[in-house]
């Protein structure tokens, strides 16, 4: 019998929030995906878990056994990975990792650099996935840490499951086409101009959001677009202004874009996350905690990086 421990870990939601729409708000998922996810389950069990006869969801006395002991597999197992890597005194084995797509170039990168150097048998496996989904796959299991993003005028991740700290804080820059003869030097005068926006999910679009709040105008969306290199291309190509943060201005061309004297733009904020340890001892992962290290350590170095870029040009 193969069972997937994402799965048992539904279960024991479903069981203990006593269904499957408390069970998916506190995974953060869908009740479809959530009702999915308990049908496999059932598939690789080969027995009913769900009474669906009554108009709400129960569990089947199986389902009740099985629930029972999903907590304790997954506090076994992780407590078990905990005393292996100590009793061997090495540090090995993947770790998944998803981020976004500037967060792997400049932080996610050297981080490995580093891990290749002093811990070689650690294998970082690199997903390219952000949001919702991201924040899905790091519940379900399939990701054991996360890089987030967002804008700092929002609250911080706050969930009993998983645990977030801030590894770095990237000041937003307001950039400008080159070939426009005006100087902006406030966020006012932007309130006619085009502008080539991140989506409504994203820091950078959650920035501009607060901003035309702030400053009373409804900014003039002409271009919506997820990653920095298209949105610094439509700027470069005269198509509109855009607010992006220092870290996507590391590797544009000198003169490709202005960078505007715009202050008090603000800040997106980089968490890194992961689940809360289940173990008895309370301890991190050993192996993921190096990796949190690594990465903590790039994000220093990048810190010492951008305090360079204060040109008005790059």
């Amino acid at each position: 019998m193969d069972i997937d421990p994402r799965r048992l870990r539904v279960l024991h939601e479903v069981a203990r929030r006593g269904g499957v729409m408390r069970a998916a708000e506190a995974l953060h998922l869908t009740p479809s995906a959530v009702s999915q996810q308990l049908a496999q389950l059932e598939r690789e069990v080969g027995l009913a878990l769900i009474d669906r006869s009554q108009r709400t969801v129960s569990l089947t006395p199986a389902g009740r056994v099985l629930a029972g002991y999903a907590e304790r597999v997954e506090e076994e197992l992780a407590e078990a990975r905990q005393e292996l890597t100590r009793f061997t005194e090495r540090l090995a084995g993947p770790v998944s990792i998803a981020a976004f797509n500037t967060a792997i170039k400049h932080v996610l990168v050297p981080a490995m650099r580093t891990l290749a150097t002093e811990h070689p048998k650690i294998i970082p496996l690199i997903h390219e996935i952000e949001g919702a989904s991201a924040l899905q796959e790091l519940r379900l299991g399939a990701v054991d840490v996360l890089i987030t993003e967002q804008d700092m005028s929002l609250p911080a991740l706050s969930q009993p499951s998983l645990a977030s700290r801030t590894i770095h804080i990237d000041e937003y820059r307001i950039v400008t086409p080159p070939s426009w003869t005006d100087s902006f030097h406030s966020v006012e005068q932007l309130a006619e101009v085009p502008w080539v926006a991140g989506g409504p999910s994203q820091a950078c679009g959650q920035a501009l959001e607060r901003l035309a709040a702030h400053h009373r105008f409804v900014p003039r969306r002409v271009h919506v677009i997820t990653e920095f290199a298209p949105v610094l291309a439509l700027v470069a190509a005269g198509h509109g202004v855009a607010i992006v943060p220092s870290l996507a201005l590391l590797d544009v061309p000198e003169g490709e874009v202005r960078v505007s004297s715009i202050a008090d733009v603000g800040a997106r904020r980089l968490d890194v996350v992961t689940r809360v340890s289940r173990t008895r001892s309370g301890e991190p992962d050993p192996v993921q905690a190096v990796v949190i290290g690594a990465i903590e350590e790039a994000t220093q170095a990048l810190d010492a990086t951008l305090k360079h870029l204060t040109r008005t040009t790059v």
